[in-house]
């Protein structure tokens, strides 16, 4: 039994393409972990940012306190607040802002109830203390599993 040329040449053709296929395949697998990398390192960022600005919120919330106690109290409980900043100051606005095109960011003010006979803050009934207020710093963003959402709550009292 002789093998001819013919058949070498084809066997070397069927190897050729195997090769070439398992290569491919490999460069498919990792351009796929690349892209799935990539992909959450963006997300890993993207949820930094939304906790430097999460923190950020809190502290301007904290110097409007420290300019005036009436900065804070002056807030409607239960409105969504955004935080502006133009001409070297920080305000609050009831109109929807974004942040870098990409986060909203917004401060809700609610009251505070204490139980009047340990000065406990309670969730209801007791009585309403007009020198603290529960301050919540919420950060959200779209991302490619949906909406995103970071929250901060801290009480602040007239000092």
């Amino acid at each position: 039994m002789n093998i001819t040329n013919k058949n070498k040449k084809g066997f070397l053709l069927v190897e050729v393409i195997v090769g070439v296929s398992i290569l491919a395949f490999c460069l498919l697998g990792i351009i796929s972990v690349g892209q799935g990398f990539l992909r959450l390192s963006f997300q890993s960022f993207q949820g930094t940012q939304a906790n430097f600005l999460l923190e950020e919120g809190a502290e301007v919330t904290r110097a409007f306190r420290d300019m005036g106690w009436g900065n804070i109290s002056g807030l409607t409980a239960g409105t969504k607040y955004y935080l502006t900043y133009s001409g070297g100051k920080w305000a609050t606005s009831t109109a929807v802002s974004k942040i870098d095109h990409v986060f909203y960011r917004y401060v809700t003010v609610s009251n505070v109830n204490r139980d009047d006979t340990t000065a406990d803050i309670v969730a209801s009934g007791g009585t309403l203390d007009t020198e603290t207020r529960k301050v919540t710093v919420n950060v959200s963003w779209l991302s490619s599993m949906g909406t995103s959402t970071k929250t901060a709550m801290l009480y602040l009292t007239n000092i």
